[in-house]
């Protein structure tokens, strides 16, 4: 290739290249402006060029070096601009921070939190503990006999081969824990996941939650627990809600209580999830049975105990409308 189709070829690489950062126009620079620049050797070429071309060859060097400083010139405005645009500036603290997108929350979570809201208007304080508990803890201080169904593993979660260890079945076991550590009088709610080996379907899961209440104190009566239960469906559920007990059984109280709210019969689905009546069960209750407490070093001759417990997935799914646990 001669001197003049080189020459040629430059030209048509510099109206071609199109460098889009300023790393790259670096590099056409070096190539075609800087020291040992590629356009240099030409220049000594011009003794080799016939001399009637000599003069339009040199005057072709240098339009095609002053075609390559234009085009540098122009892209390296254009891309300090562009680079300038795109570069983190100096942090401004005095600012305000960008707001940042927050899910919201989970309606378990905002159930659980207004029932801990209502307790403790009333004094109520929150008691949370361990989910992994030993048996005595989760049966045998609440009372459960030995025989009892819920000890078996159809019902309960045992974690170790010697089934002392347990995935706690109610949050029951953080008021025993409680009173073990603590003197009367108590007032505590206890919040928290609990774990039954139940069968999951669209009304039931293996794993839920639950929201149990302790009272201890002296002469502490079935009429405070009925005015505590009151208080709290009138906040939960309106200033004219009403609740009635009805007899139950659990092994820890005496008696005990299951309690319902009036729900109402206006819509079809109210019929559905109230059997026809209106009523809705809520939660069980009752007097804590002396055993209890002895077992746990309270003295039962001086003080007296009302509980109560409720599990919170499915009146989530009733306030929200949800038709699945899942």
């Amino acid at each position: 290739m001669n001197a003049i189709e080189q020459l040629k070829g430059y030209r048509d690489e510099i109206e071609r290249s199109n460098p889009t950062t300023l790393e790259e126009l670096e590099q056409f620079r070096i190539r075609f402006l800087g020291s040992k620049n590629i356009l240099k050797p030409l220049f000594s070429e011009i003794k080799n060029i016939p001399p009637e071309h000599r003069r339009p060859f040199g005057q072709e060097i240098n339009a095609v070096k002053e075609l390559a400083e234009v085009k540098y010139e122009t892209l390296k405005s254009s891309l300090s601009q562009l680079e300038q645009q795109n570069s983190v500036k100096e942090m401004d603290l005095s600012r305000p921070g960008y707001p940042f997108e927050l899910g919201s929350r989970h309606p378990i979570s905002l159930v659980m939190n207004k029932i801990i809201d209502i307790f403790s208007r009333i004094g109520f304080s929150i008691a949370e503990n361990r989910e992994i508990e030993d048996e005595w803890h989760n049966f045998t201080a609440l009372n459960t006999p030995d025989d009892h169904p819920a000890k078996d593993m159809t019902d309960t979660y045992y974690i170790k081969n010697d089934w002392t260890h347990i995935l706690r079945s109610q949050t029951s076991t953080v008021q025993v824990h409680v009173m073990e550590n603590q003197k009367p009088p108590i007032r505590i709610i206890s919040p928290g996941r609990v774990y039954r080996n139940e069968t999951v379907s669209a009304r039931s899961h293996c794993q839920f939650h639950q929201v149990e209440g302790l009272y201890i104190d002296e002469n502490v009566s079935f009429v405070d627990l009925k005015k505590t239960l009151l208080y709290f469906a009138r906040e939960m559920y309106g200033s004219q809600a009403r609740i009635r007990l009805r007899p139950s059984y659990f092994p820890f109280t005496e008696p005990s209580a299951e309690m319902d709210v009036y729900w109402g019969l206006e819509t079809e689905a109210d019929y559905r999830i109230t059997k026809g009546t209106g009523w809705l069960e809520i939660m069980g209750c009752g007097m804590v049975d002396p055993n209890v407490l002895a077992k746990c070093g309270i003295d039962p001759d001086q003080y007296s105990v009302f509980a109560f417990g409720k599990g919170i997935e499915q009146k989530t799914m009733l306030i929200f409308g949800i038709i699945d646990i899942r």
